[in-house]
């Protein structure tokens, strides 16, 4: 226990105290947003089909565009990139809450989640680049990295803990549209505050060089080498992705579906039973016990490899996810999807880890 203790405080002197908090509120707004757009849109227009649609649009527009920003942000640099996607995300959710409190038609609201989803930065996958990058910058050892995964992927479970419980608070007192409303204020002020922390310059982006630039550096090889290769020569290919990256991300996007099957699911069954503000509260129960476990994963021997973690997580989440067809009342539902919970965050820290260690550094 000592031992892993230890290895976290290896872990927060990497990255500064202020980092982890600041992306964990930042990561709360991808929580609200999917889920409170669905209790928002169920309220006002009194239709969980209409809801439905409105929060698939917007996980398809995080799903499409997710890997997008990703992009822009390995080439550009974190610092400009977020911002600018918060700062969209924030105005597309304002007119998210709008428009369902307008009594906005289905496809022009659908439209509007579309844009909101695409917008909002994953601070999750950007922290864990960010985190990774710092700990290989000190020479930190295999064990310190693995806590890196795993400090991460618990962010990222207790972002799904506090992010669905706090809209579901607000649906109970208030409104699911003050959820919302956080949720913009929350991407605007922390989003850009990650952006701009320090450790941003160690993901300062890989502009591609100029032609110019690109014909001076191959011209001065050429001349350099005495070889004929020169500026006219093609850069290499990267190298294809190994076998186990298109798996985890085969599993990964199962794990998101089981995430919205989760979440559409609970907040049907919470509100045929007319508590519907309890769909959050229920969520993040979930999210409790994965983020316990989630955090355990550091105290895991080295000689439990990764591939056998993604198995039995994947195994494990597969098995406890069947008590879900059979569940129809309130206090089950608890029970069964607190225990699913033990299986999401070994799965999630796992497959992003095996990614990291599969993959090449720049890519």
């Amino acid at each position: 226990m000592a031992g892993t203790v230890n290895t976290y405080r290896k872990v927060i002197a990497l990255t500064g105290p202020l980092l982890p908090l600041l992306s964990f509120l930042a990561r709360l707004p991808v929580a609200m947003s999917q889920f409170g757009s669905v209790l928002l849109v169920a309220e006002t227009s009194g239709s969980l089909a209409t809801a439905g649609i409105v929060g698939g649009t917007l996980s398809a527009g995080q799903v499409v565009f997710g890997p997008v920003l990703g992009r822009l942000a390995d080439r550009y640099g974190q610092r400009p990139v977020v911002p600018a996607a918060a700062a969209v995300n924030a105005l597309a959710t304002g007119a998210l809450v709008a428009g369902a409190l307008s009594g906005l038609d289905t496809v022009p609201l659908a439209a509007i989640g579309a844009v909101t989803g695409a917008s909002v930065p994953l601070i999750g996958p950007l922290a864990r680049t960010r985190s990774v990058a710092l700990a290989h910058r000190a020479g930190a050892d295999e064990g310190v990295i693995g806590a890196v995964h795993s400090l991460e992927g618990t962010l990222d479970e207790v972002s799904f803990v506090f992010g669905p419980a706090l809209v579901g608070l607000a649906a109970l007192t208030l409104h699911p549209a003050i959820a919302l409303g956080g949720a913009a204020a929350l991407v605007a002020v922390f989003g850009t505050a990650f952006a701009l922390h320090p450790t941003a310059a160690v993901t300062a982006g890989t502009r591609p060089r100029t032609a110019a630039a690109g014909a001076g550096a191959g011209a001065g090889a050429g001349a350099g080498s005495g070889s004929g290769s020169g500026a006219g020569e093609a850069a290499p290919r990267p190298a294809r992705h190994p076998g186990v990256v298109y798996a985890v991300r085969a599993s990964l996007l199962l794990q998101g579906a089981m995430f919205g099957a989760c979440q559409a699911g609970i907040a049907a069954l919470t509100a045929r039973l007319g508590v519907p503000g309890q769909a959050g509260i229920v969520y993040a129960a979930m999210g409790v016990v994965s983020a316990a476990v989630g955090l355990a994963l550091g105290a895991l021997p080295a000689r439990i490899g990764l591939r056998v973690r993604w198995r039995a997580a994947t195994a494990a989440a597969l098995v406890l996810s069947v008590p879900l067809l059979f569940t129809h009342t309130l206090w089950p539902l608890y029970a069964v999807v607190t225990v699913l919970g033990a299986a999401y965050a070994p799965h999630l820290i796992t497959a992003f880890a095996l990614t990291e260690r599969a993959v090449e550094p720049a890519r």
